[in-house]
C-alpha cells in the first residue's frame, strides 16, 4: 500500500506545474491533499477525480484558503468530512476515508506564522483536536493521519533550529504537544521511525534560496497507530518536480488495500 501526503499550496497552481501527471504515475493508493485554496467550482473534472482515482474534499468557506482532500483508488466505505467543530470546519481542515478497518485522514493544522492572532487560533485548534486524536488512538482501527501539522518536533526536523526557537512551528508548547501525541497516545511518527537520522525536510521557505540550499523543515507527517505503522518499510520525498513549497511525502506499507 502506497500512501502520499502532499500540501499543494493551491491545487490549481500545482496542477499547472504537473501535479496530476505525477499522480497518474505515482502508484499511490491514497493521496492526502492539503491547502487546496479552492472551492468546488474552481476545480476541473481532472482535479476532482484524476484518472484511476476518486476525489473527496473539505473546502474552506473563505475563497482561496486552506482546504483538504483525498484521492483514493478505492471508494471508501465511509467518508467523514470535518471534525464537528464549526469554527475549524469552516476552514476545511479534516477529511477521513474509511476502508474496512483502515482510516486514512488528510489533516491541515493552522499556521501561526502570520502573527499572534493566528498563533492563538493554532493553540485553540490543538486543544480542541486533542480529544479527537485520543479517540482515534483508542478506537481499535488502523488509523493514518496524513498532512501538514505545521510543527517541527525535534532539532533534526529543521535545518536552522537555533534561529527558530521562538518562531511558530518550533515553539516549546508546539513541540511538547506533538511529543504528547507520540508518548501519551502511542501514535507513531512513521518517517522518523524508519529514518531516525535522516532529516526528511518537506517544506522550504520561499525567501532567499532555502530550497536550493535545502534549508528546510519537516512539518508534513504520516502519523499512525502502532500496528499499521510497523508495516511501513520504505519512504521517500519527491523533489524531481517542485509542485509547491512542500514536497510530497511517500511511504509504502506492507498492508492490504
Amino acid at each position: 500500500m502506497r500512501i502520499v501526503s502532499a500540501n499543494l499550496n493551491g491545487i490549481r497552481s500545482a496542477t499547472n506545474k504537473g501535479f496530476l501527471d505525477w499522480v497518474a504515475q505515482s502508484g499511490a493508493d491514497v493521496i492526502g491533499l492539503q491547502e487546496l485554496k479552492a472551492q468546488d467550482g474552481d476545480l476541473t473534472e481532472a482535479m476532482r477525480a484524476p484518472a484511476g482515482y476518486h476525489g473527496y474534499f473539505h473546502y474552506a468557506e473563505k475563497k482561496g484558503y486552506s482546504g483538504v482532500g483525498l484521492y483514493c483508488r478505492r471508494q471508501p466505505d465511509k467518508l467523514i468530512v470535518g471534525l464537528g467543530l464549526p469554527e475549524f470546519d469552516r476552514e476545511g481542515r479534516y477529511i477521513e476515508a474509511q476502508f474496512g478497518n483502515l482510516s486514512v485522514i488528510s489533516l491541515y493544522l493552522p499556521s501561526g506564522s502570520s502573527g499572534e492572532e493566528r498563533q492563538q487560533v493554532k493553540f485553540a485548534f490543538m486543544d480542541a483536536f486533542w480529544p479527537h486524536l485520543a479517540d482515534l488512538a483508542a478506537c481499535g482501527r488502523d488509523v493514518l493521519l496524513l498532512g501538514d501539522w505545521n510543527i517541527a518536533h525535534n532539532e533534526i526536523d529543521l535545518k536552522n533550529w537555533k534561529g527558530n526557537l521562538k518562531n511558530s512551528g518550533f515553539l516549546p508548547e508546539e513541540r511538547a504537544w506533538i511529543g504528547r501525541v507520540f508518548a501519551e497516545l502511542n501514535l507513531v511518527d512513521v518517517w522518523r521511525t524508519l529514518y531516525p537520522e535522516m532529516p526528511g525536510y518537506t517544506w522550504w521557505s520561499n525567501r532567499g534560496q532555502a530550497y536550493a540550499k535545502d534549508v528546510g523543515w519537516r512539518i508534513d507527517y504520516h502519523i499512525g497507530t502502532r500496528g499499521l505503522a510497523q508495516t511501513a518499510h520504505t519512504g521517500s520525498i519527491y523533489k524531481d518536480v517542485k509542485f509547491s513549497d512542500h514536497a510530497p511525502l511517500i511511504l509504502d506499507y506492507d498492508y492490504p488495500f
